[in-house]
């Protein structure tokens, strides 16, 4: 009799695992993602900050004689690549909005090559101290927990999300 309960036990752990230890592992999992993607999140607000705040002190005056602290686009880009740890720059779009004029935009990776003074002196006083500048960026997430949702395998977006992030200063130089 003994033999007996004991095989009829080893039947019931197999079913106290399915039915603790799969959602158990689903939570572990979840909570996995849940870390990366507000880990990533951060890293974009962090890169766009700083990318702002390099800008926003290099205003009118970095370029008055005798000072040579003038900015272009490809340093505000290579601030933000540096700041942004983990982050594929041909994946990070981004947005250089001054206070009047048109916008730049493009990824991380192609403004790293672009060499135009910003923010721009044109129209007049654009880089003026107290003038606003704009950095947003937008990243894309890809959940990992795409996996597990029924009816997701055969589509291209599952589980993408875009992270936004956006920052404006004041420029102070």
């Amino acid at each position: 009799m003994t033999r007996r309960n004991h095989k009829e036990r080893g039947g019931s752990t197999l079913i106290e695992f399915t039915l603790v230890g799969i959602p158990m592992i689903f939570i572990l999992i979840s909570t996995f993602e849940l870390a990366r993607g507000m880990w990533t999140y951060h890293t974009v607000t962090y890169a766009v900050k700083e990318g702002t705040r390099y800008a926003s002190v290099h205003g009118v005056n970095c370029t008055t004689s005798p000072n040579s602290c003038g900015v272009t686009i490809a340093n505000i880009a290579l601030v933000m690549k540096k700041a942004g740890i983990g982050l594929m720059p041909g994946q990070l779009s981004v947005t250089l909005t001054p206070a009047a004029g048109s916008s730049t935009t493009g990824t991380l990776e192609s403004l790293l090559t672009n060499n135009t003074a910003w923010p721009p002196s044109t129209p007049s006083g654009t880089n003026s101290v107290g003038q606003p500048v704009t950095i947003t960026a937008k990243y894309p997430f890809r959940s990992a927990l795409a996996l597990f949702w029924p009816g997701t395998r055969a589509q291209q977006g599952a589980g993408l999300f875009y992270l936004p992030a956006s920052s404006t200063d004041r420029i102070q130089f």
